[in-house]
């Protein structure tokens, strides 16, 4: 049960995931037999209620592959329910303050580091699981494997992202390139100064703090490329992206 991406980051490996929008146990299913290290289930962006985001998580832990979850919003519920059903790694969206993921950190990360309110869900095999045996070691467990992962996406969270990711509880950011454009009033302009500055401040800004930086790309290119400059993981656009431009290809190898 110990997350496997987490760990291989620990190791010093690198990343590689994707999002997850289409939806599908088989879909997930075929992304843990590619080999992918994680999927992003986008419950901001996606369909996805809590009950299909469970079978999700629970095929992807029978496949190999790490379960992290987008949330909706930033609340107790979202990220209570979401951990309790199993998810591995949560990434959360439009953080603007300080204080923001300081709440993040006390509804998702267990005494003494936060305020997680106590169940034995599935993750925890319903109290069943070895690492559930004693509330101390559950608690622990529990802290050094479900990652909590802010996204920084707007000009607010750039503006505090040394103070963020020294937080206790944060283990990583995530960084979401389009809103983060937008929010810098330059949209979709990757190649703006003001933009690879932002980039790089961020990246640093965990590196100091030694917390994992993860981005999103939309292309394998640069994700090579966001690896070498120091990113511990990426993930490589967008499930119904990857269909589509797949059988485009294979219909331009056939003669109609």
């Amino acid at each position: 049960m110990e997350n496997k991406t987490k760990l291989k980051l620990q190791n010093g490996g690198k990343a590689v995931g994707t999002f997850f929008e289409l939806g599908g146990s088989s879909a997930v299913e075929c992304l843990g037999i590619a080999g992918m290290d994680f999927l992003i289930i986008d419950s901001e962006h996606g369909p996805f209620d809590v009950e299909s985001t469970m079978e999700f998580i629970r095929t992807a832990k029978l496949r190999g592959i790490t379960s992290f979850v987008r949330i909706k919003e930033i609340s107790r519920s979202a990220i209570l329910k979401m951990l309790d059903i199993g998810a591995e790694a949560l990434v959360i969206p439009c953080i603007e303050t300080v204080e923001e993921v300081r709440k993040i950190v006390e509804y998702g990360k267990y005494f003494p580091v936060g305020k997680r309110g106590f169940f034995y869900g599935r993750y925890a095999g319903y109290g069943y699981e070895k690492f559930a045996g004693n509330i101390d070691g559950y608690f622990k467990f529990c802290n050094d494997n479900t990652m909590l992962i802010p996204q920084c996406e707007t000009k607010g969270c750039l503006e505090k992202i040394e103070d963020i990711v020294t937080i206790e509880g944060v283990d990583g950011i995530f960084i979401g390139p389009y809103d983060l454009s937008i929010g810098l009033g330059k949209p979709g302009d990757f190649g703006n100064p003001e933009f690879k500055e932002a980039i790089e401040k961020i990246l640093l800004a965990c590196k100091k703090s030694e917390k994992f930086a993860f981005i999103y790309t939309g292309t394998p290119e640069y994700g090579n490329k966001y690896l070498k400059d120091g990113f511990d993981g990426v993930a490589i656009s967008f499930d119904a992206s990857v269909y589509i431009e797949a059988y485009k290809s294979i219909l331009k190898l056939i003669e109609r």
